[in-house]
């Protein structure tokens, strides 16, 4: 009879998590995949934006691309249970339909001001998504709560801070000069990108190497990418861009800068699947 007990325990601990998986948990995660994108699609919207300000036409198809993208973003969220919630609802509307009024006439405000809107609009998106971690992670085991942060308060931040590098850095490649005020602005950017990266960095390896069986991918890999890409960022910002005559071209620029980025987003993507993997259980 003890024997049997003691396989009935075994059997209910091996399928425990199965059974009290946690879909709050899976549903947040989706809704914050979108909600990236959305902020993705805006921060090019805004870089090449800025670009088109100062002179290079040619991202003109580009804004129109990128918003199509923040529409479709905005789209899937709507369509997930997560956005009926009443303060979610009311942020990401808020955000939506500023976003709209927005995308509307940027392109005839004054640069500083369609690049501030923009960030503003940005930085509300990166509070919704600490709202959407409140509701649906509370729950999470120490892995998911570790990996929501380093989603949260690494990987967006560090994505917008080379966003408006990437933005500014255009916008001084199109115009074929840099005030001192924007290399100021810039190389306190730059500043902040390192810091970001440095605690990305370690926490993303810790997490990875103490949890490899949530991962079906070499994170390490990916990591030693991503700080490569970085300082390449850094020294062609530094030596091309920081100069009284700029003769980078701004759309090779832009386009090295999404790169970095979309190198982050990547394990911004794997974190978010290994959650949802988790919230699942075994079976």
């Amino acid at each position: 009879m003890k024997v049997f007990s003691l396989i009935i325990i075994l059997v209910v601990s091996v399928y425990a998590k199965a059974l009290f998986s946690n879909s709050q948990q899976a549903d947040a995660s989706e809704y914050m995949g979108a909600l990236k994108d959305l902020i993705v699609a805006t921060q090019k919207t805004r870089g090449a934006t800025f670009g088109y300000h100062n002179g290079n036409t040619s991202a003109l198809l580009l804004i129109y691309d990128y918003r199509s993208d923040m529409k479709k973003a905005i789209g899937i969220m709507e369509s997930l249970p997560l956005s009926s919630e009443p303060v979610v609802n009311t942020r990401a509307t808020s955000i939506s339909q500023s976003l709209t009024r927005l995308n509307a006439r940027a392109l005839k405000m004054d640069m500083d001001d369609s690049f501030t809107q923009y960030t503003e609009n940005i930085e509300n998106a990166l509070m919704l998504a600490q709202t959407i971690n409140k509701k649906g992670f509370d729950d999470l085991n120490d892995f998911g709560k570790l990996t929501a942060t380093v989603m949260l308060e690494s990987i967006l931040p560090l994505t917008e801070n080379i966003g408006q590098l990437r933005a500014m850095g255009t916008g001084a490649a199109a115009k074929g000069s840099i005030s001192k005020n924007k290399m100021l602005q810039m190389q306190a950017l730059i500043k902040e990108i390192k810091k970001i990266n440095d605690k990305f960095q370690a926490d993303e390896k810790y997490i990875y190497m103490n949890n490899k069986k949530q991962f079906n991918t070499d994170v390490n890999m990916k990591m030693a990418r991503i700080q490569k890409s970085i300082n390449n960022l850094v020294s062609v910002t530094q030596k091309d861009i920081f100069r009284k005559k700029i003769i980078t071209n701004a759309s090779q620029y832009f386009s090295l800068a999404t790169e970095v980025i979309s190198g982050v987003v990547v394990v911004f993507n794997i974190n978010n699947r290994a959650i949802v993997s988790d919230s699942k259980g075994w079976l």
